[in-house]
């Protein structure tokens, strides 16, 4: 008799072992049912989020030409500095990583930040309607005057429409190309800068177009240069940071243009502005 209520008692403590046991584990099933679902969202949206990927691996790719002075260009030292270099690092500053600078010619570099090479361009580039067609940008950040620029005998251009039928030179798919196009002109495609330059000075063009302030920092640096501004056009650029268009570049774009607007407010971009340019260019008055 008293074996019969010790094995009752046996069976009883088992089975009650039995029912915690799958008790725990159908909560713990369900708790991990209910944290499969948030923890792949999360995994699949970090993903796709570019903000994401470079906070995670602690860099932000920029691209840039590195030779169209003030903007952005190599130094005594060859070190990478300018207006637009100053701007990435204070951006990549706010987003908390390391700025990587990437150079390369400017009919590349779109072609790149296509291709995923770049996360961001930052090369003193203009909206265009074409642009925003393929490309999200930020908020300007810069305004640009386009000047016309000639030798210092020319009086055959003074005004926007005289470039009708004129020779001039441009990298093809840069707004300054667009805008002699537009005028009827004739457009030579460069490399860089420097080479408009020379094609002026050596008299196989009429005229190059390009930012009025990049015509001072180039006499500056040339002061015996034979070249003058012949007009401006009357429309001011916008300067914007372009990005590939779609919701991975969402959050960056939002993240950056917070970074633009804490620069503004605090003078940053003024200032910048001064030490390379020798005047504000960052409002549009």
């Amino acid at each position: 008799m008293k074996m019969k209520k010790l094995i009752a008692i046996l069976m009883a403590v088992a089975m009650g072992l039995m029912a915690f046991t799958g008790c725990s584990t159908q909560n713990e099933a369900s708790s991990s049912e209910n944290a499969s679902p948030s923890s792949g969202e999360s995994a699949a949206e970090s993903v796709g989020d570019l903000l994401f990927q470079i906070q995670e691996r602690g860099e932000i790719v920029i691209a840039m030409e590195g030779t169209w002075a003030p903007w952005t260009y190599h130094d005594e030292n060859d070190e990478l500095v300018g207006f637009d270099v100053e701007v990435g690092q204070q951006i990549a500053e706010a987003l908390g990583v390391e700025a990587t600078f990437v150079e390369g010619e400017w009919d590349g570099l779109l072609a790149g930040l296509d291709a995923g090479r770049y996360d961001i361009m930052i090369n003193g580039v203009d909206i265009t309607e074409e642009r925003a067609q393929a490309y999200d940008f930020s908020e300007p950040y810069a305004y640009n005057r386009t000047a016309v620029i000639v030798s210092g005998d020319n009086t055959d251009i003074t005004s926007m429409e005289d470039l009708e039928g004129k020779q001039t030179a441009n990298t093809i798919s840069s707004t300054y190309a667009e805008v002699a196009e537009g005028y009827g002109a004739e457009v030579t495609g460069v490399d860089d800068l420097n080479q408009t330059f020379e094609l002026r000075l050596s008299g196989r063009i009429d005229a190059t177009l390009n930012a009025e302030v990049t015509y001072y920092d180039y006499m500056e640096a040339h002061p015996d240069a034979n070249l003058k501004i012949a007009c401006l056009d009357p429309q001011a650029t916008q300067v914007a940071i372009p990005f590939r268009k779609g919701e991975e570049t969402a959050s960056l774009r939002e993240a950056v243009n917070q970074a633009l607007a804490e620069m503004r407010e605090s003078g940053a971009l003024t200032e910048l502005s001064e030490k390379y340019f020798g005047t504000d260019i960052t409002n549009n008055e």
